[in-house]
C-alpha cells in the first residue's frame, strides 16, 4: 500500500509483459514479435517526415490510415477505427461496449489482458473454461451476458476457430457485442472480418504488431459496424484525441500497401513454424496445433519452469505462465530458421542433461 495513491490504485493488478531485456545478446522468443523488420517502403516513408510535420499535431482521425485498411479490407471507412495498438482498442471497448449490469464472457486461457481491463473498469465477468484440449467450445457462450471477448486464433494456446463457427456464435448472440481479437490472425487463421457486413453487433480487432513487424510503431485497428465505431470514437475522445502520432501513421498506411513484403514474410513465419512443430515433436514434446506466430508446447518428463530457466541461461527467452492448467507449458514464439535451430540445438541439449 502506498500512502500518497488513491485506494483505487491500490487494488489493481496490472498486466505483465514479456521480458525486453536491456542485453540484445538474447535470442527473443517470448512476445511474439514479427523476426522480420517492417517493409523498407515503410522505412522510406518515415524518412521523408519532414521536422515542420513533426512540430504541428497529427490528424486526429488518421484518415489516410483508415482509408487504407478500409481499401484492403473492402470495408467503409466509417466502419475502421485506429487505435495506439490494439491494446488501448480494447481498453476502449471494453468501456464502450461492457461496462453493463450483466457480466462478461471471456475463456479462462486466453489474452491476460482481459481480466485487468475488468478490474480496472469494474466490469463483472465470467471465465468460461476451456476444454481439455485448451479449445473454446462455443456452445458455452449461449448463455446471457453483458458481452463476449476472446481472441482467434486464442492466445496462449494458438488454436484457432473458423469464420463458419464463429457465425453460430453471433446467430445465438444477437443482443451483446461480441468481439473478436485477431492479433494473429494472419498467419493461417480465417478472419470474421467479412461477418461485420451482416452482424451489427461484432466488432474485429487486429494489430499491425506481428504480421506487419511494427510493434514499435504501435498501431492497431478495428473494424464493425458505424454506430460500434463511433462509440469507440466518443471514448477516444474523452481520452486522447490524437492517439497516433505522425510517424504512426504514415508508417501504418506503408506496411499495409506492401502486400508482397506481407505474403512472404508471413509464409516464411508459417513455414517456420511447422518445421519448429515438427522438430518439437521428435523431442517428444506434446504442441498444441497453433494458427498463430507462436507455440504452446509441453515436455512429458522436464517441468517447463526449468526449460524457461535453463534456457534464459543459455541466452533464449520463452514465455512462462505460472497459471493453473498450463503452469507446465511454455510459449515459443517462431523466430527466423537460424533463430529456432538455436533453440532446437538447446533443447536437445537440456533433454540429454536432464533440463539442467
Amino acid at each position: 500500500m502506498n500512502k500518497y495513491w488513491s485506494n483505487f490504485v491500490n487494488t489493481l493488478s496490472p498486466y505483465t509483459p514479456g521480458e525486453q531485456p536491456e542485453d540484445k545478446g538474447f535470442i527473443k522468443l517470448n512476445t511474439n514479435e514479427n523476426p522480420y523488420p517492417p517493409s523498407p517502403s515503410v522505412i522510406e516513408a518515415l524518412n521523408t517526415v519532414s521536422k515542420e510535420n513533426l512540430k504541428l499535431y497529427p490528424d486526429p482521425d488518421a484518415r489516410l490510415l483508415k482509408e487504407e485498411i478500409a481499401n484492403y479490407y473492402d470495408v467503409e471507412q466509417s466502419g475502421v477505427f485506429v487505435g495506439n495498438g490494439s491494446d488501448e482498442i480494447l481498453a476502449f471497448s471494453f468501456l464502450a461496449f461492457f461496462k453493463k449490469s450483466k457480466p462478461i464472457l471471456f475463456p479462462d486461457l486466453t489474452y491476460s489482458f482481459y481480466p485487468v481491463y475488468c478490474n480496472l473498469f469494474g466490469i463483472d465477468s465470467i471465465l468460461v473454461p476451456l476444454t481439455d484440449d485448451l479449445s473454446i467450445e462455443l456452445s458455452d457462450y449461449y448463455q446471457e451476458n453483458g458481452g463476449i471477448i476472446f481472441a482467434n486464433p486464442n492466445a496462449p494456446t494458438g488454436r484457432c476457430l473458423s469464420a463458419d463457427v464463429l457465425e453460430e456464435l453471433m446467430k445465438e448472440n444477437p443482443e451483446t457485442v461480441v468481439i473478436i481479437d485477431e492479433a494473429y490472425i494472419d498467419f493461417g487463421g480465417e478472419s470474421a472480418i467479412p461477418l461485420t457486413r451482416n452482424y451489427p453487433n461484432l466488432l474485429i480487432i487486429q494489430t499491425l504488431s506481428k504480421s506487419r513487424s511494427l510493434a514499435g510503431l504501435r498501431v492497431g485497428f478495428a473494424i464493425g459496424n458505424t454506430e460500434l465505431v463511433g462509440g469507440l470514437e466518443k471514448v477516444k475522445n474523452s481520452f486522447n484525441s490524437y492517439p497516433l502520432d505522425s510517424l504512426a501513421i504514415v508508417g501504418a498506411v506503408e506496411a499495409i500497401k506492401d502486400k508482397d513484403y506481407f505474403e512472404k514474410t508471413r509464409k516464411d513465419i508459417i513455414e517456420t513454424r511447422k518445421w519448429l512443430c515438427g522438430s518439437l515433436e521428435n523431442m517428444s514434446f506434446k504442441v498444441i496445433p497453433s494458427q498463430a506466430n507462436f507455440l504452446f508446447t509441453s515436455h512429458p518428463s522436464i517441468p517447463a519452469i526449468e526449460l524457461y530457466g535453463s534456457l534464459k541461461k543459455m541466452g533464449i527467452l520463452v514465455r512462462h505462465f505460472n497459471t493453473a492448467r498450463i503452469e507446465n507449458y511454455l510459449r515459443i514464439s517462431v523466430g527466423t530458421r537460424q533463430e529456432v535451430e538455436a533453440l532446437e540445438k538447446a533443447l536437445k541439449f537440456l533433454l540429454a542433461h536432464g533440463g539442467v
